[in-house]
């Protein structure tokens, strides 16, 4: 499969997928307006996307990385990811933070690229969504704020591009 990885105005991101990863419309419309948003396609159709925005200066917060239901565990968000972080990196970000479930496969996606845990956030989806979370069978009901400290030079364009 011949992947592509790029910028993407907001606007053109279809909401759906948004909602794979994110299933707040509401949560949505308040970080996607000011966000930097980065694409994958394969065969030129889009499949995947990350979106970012900038929390303070030189740290940035990863709010979305979804890839289409049908394209899932290829290794496109892992590639996703990297191309963000890359271009956050030649943005000037040097932190990243992001908050995700305290199970499950992004956790783990994220955890080999060297995000860590900093934080425990309890009953935060509980709180903040109407409606119950579920990944395997099993409610998502704690987040995890994860962060890395992008080094220069880490996840180059290189890197990116082999995947």
């Amino acid at each position: 499969m011949n992947l592509e990885y790029g910028n993407i105005a907001a606007a053109e991101i279809p909401l759906p997928l948004l909602l794979e990863a994110d299933p707040s419309e509401q949560r949505i419309a308040a970080y996607l307006p000011d966000a930097w948003c980065f694409a994958a396609r394969a065969e030129g159709i889009l499949v995947g996307i990350c979106v970012a925005g900038v929390l303070g200066p030189g740290t940035a917060e990863i709010f979305n990385v979804a890839v289409r239901p049908d394209h899932q565990r290829r290794g496109i968000g892992s590639g996703l990811l990297r191309h963000g972080l890359a271009e956050l990196a030649a943005r000037g970000i040097r932190r990243v933070e992001l908050g995700t479930g305290s199970f499950g496969h992004p956790l783990t996606c994220y955890q080999r690229l060297g995000f860590r845990v900093d934080a425990v956030v309890k009953d935060h989806f509980l709180r903040h969504y109407p409606e119950p979370i579920f990944e395997s069978g099993i409610q998502h009901k704690d987040m995890l704020r994860l962060s890395l400290t992008l080094e220069p030079g880490a996840f180059c364009e290189a890197e990116v591009s082999d995947h």
